[in-house]
């Protein structure tokens, strides 16, 4: 695989080349450039950066990488981000631009690089990695090399480490398939009658609540105890008594809950029956709006290109490919039923039996909307990751 996104110390990748963000003059600062000059030995990189002397915005040199394990360092100069609006977009293309072709230039086979200019030059994160995305891609299509793209900033990594235990916990609870596949091999199938069952349970419960509220008197008597001792007659039939009365409150308790639960959700089941037969790309536009989300911010966090939102956008029978809806969910901040719903409306499902639905369905739960936090940890349970 020619590219990764991973978890790491950038400072300890045993590749060819690493690349820092680095500073326009021979100094450095927080952040990844403090780690990579304490890393490799202050002074003695220090010397070398002066060597190379002032750099602009958007470019970059190579000096030997000291005390790293890596070969070479590259200094890419981070552009500050500002609004957007000031070349900064160009300036961050740049940087992965020259420090690929550094890389090339000293036959390097692996490189690794940061996010650049997402931490401390406030470059917005999804949109950091958009372009490094294409830039990268690019690259590959007429070059053989190993890029990692390594994330350890504080943010991601605290997430990362504070999310991982519970989701080992809800792969253990929810993947089943490779328990249970010897004793039933049509596991992966979803059952529509698990579904049906839950939207009809209601329905039957209020059936036999009003079968049973409507003549409580005749339930009584046909409990009646019969062929017994008075004394030991009276006692039981108090007991049932007790108990049927116990049991009526909870019926009509039962059914108060579910009345108010009818009452403040009718508007919503009233908006949704509306949407019923949408397509794929028509429901998505709908749950856009009714978050009151922008389009830009949809496919920023999805982490697609504005030409494919486009795309999708103007045609209403759009089918997208799984990962590509699945990004598109996680874009529109959309919940588990939203996800489940809207997939289906393109023809998927999700599965209990693959992993990378139920590590995808454990962010959905958890409302982290991160395709880069879900990318890595797709990544570290070997499996196909959402950004290629």
């Amino acid at each position: 695989m020619p590219f990764k996104i991973i978890r790491n110390d950038i400072t300890k990748m045993q590749v060819d080349v690493i690349v820092n963000t680095a500073n326009t003059a021979p100094m450095f600062f927080a952040g990844v450039d403090t780690a990579v000059y304490k890393a490799a030995g202050e002074k003695e990189l220090l010397e070398e950066r002066r060597k190379i002397g002032y750099l602009k915005e958007g470019d970059a040199a190579i000096t030997k990488g000291c005390q790293l394990p890596a070969k070479y360092i590259i200094h890419a100069v981070s552009p500050q981000f500002t609004d957007g609006n000031h070349g900064e977009e160009e300036l961050l293309r740049s940087c992965y631009k020259r420090s690929l072709e550094l890389a090339k230039e000293y036959a390097c086979k692996s490189i690794a690089f940061p996010l650049i200019a997402t931490g401390g030059y406030g470059y917005p994160k999804e949109e950091g990695i958009r372009i490094a995305l294409d830039e990268i891609n690019a690259f590959l299509l007429k070059n053989d090399m190993l890029i990692y793209l390594v994330v350890f900033d504080t943010v991601s990594t605290q997430l990362g480490w504070k999310l991982y235990p519970a989701l080992e916990t809800y792969i253990d609870q929810y993947y089943v398939c490779d328990k249970l596949e010897e004793e039933y091999r049509d596991c992966c199938v979803e059952s529509d009658l698990n579904v049906e069952k839950k939207q009809h349970a209601y329905v039957e419960i209020l059936q036999t609540l009003r079968q049973k509220l409507s003549n409580p008197g005749k339930l009584r008597s046909e409990e009646s105890p019969v062929n017994m001792p008075n004394q030991a007659a009276m006692q039981s039939s108090r007991k049932k008594e007790a108990a049927y009365n116990v049991e009526i409150d909870d019926l009509e308790l039962c059914e108060e809950e579910y009345c108010d639960f009818l009452e403040e959700n009718q508007s919503a089941l009233k908006e949704r029956m509306e949407h019923i037969s949408d397509t794929f790309q028509q429901y998505l536009m709908y749950l856009i709006e009714a978050k009151q989300l922008s389009n830009a911010e949809v496919y920023k966090r999805a982490i697609i290109s504005k030409q494919l939102f486009s795309k999708i956008k103007l045609n209403p029978e759009y089918h997208p490919d799984k990962a590509t809806a699945m990004r598109l969910c996680i874009g529109a901040r959309l919940n588990l039923d939203e996800t489940k719903d809207l997939l289906a409306r393109a023809g998927y499902a999700l599965s209990p039996c693959d992993k990378r639905d139920i590590i995808f369905s454990f962010f959905i739960e958890h409302q982290v909307f991160d395709m880069i936090e879900i990318d890595i940890a797709l990544e570290e349970h070997g499996l196909p990751c959402f950004i290629e």
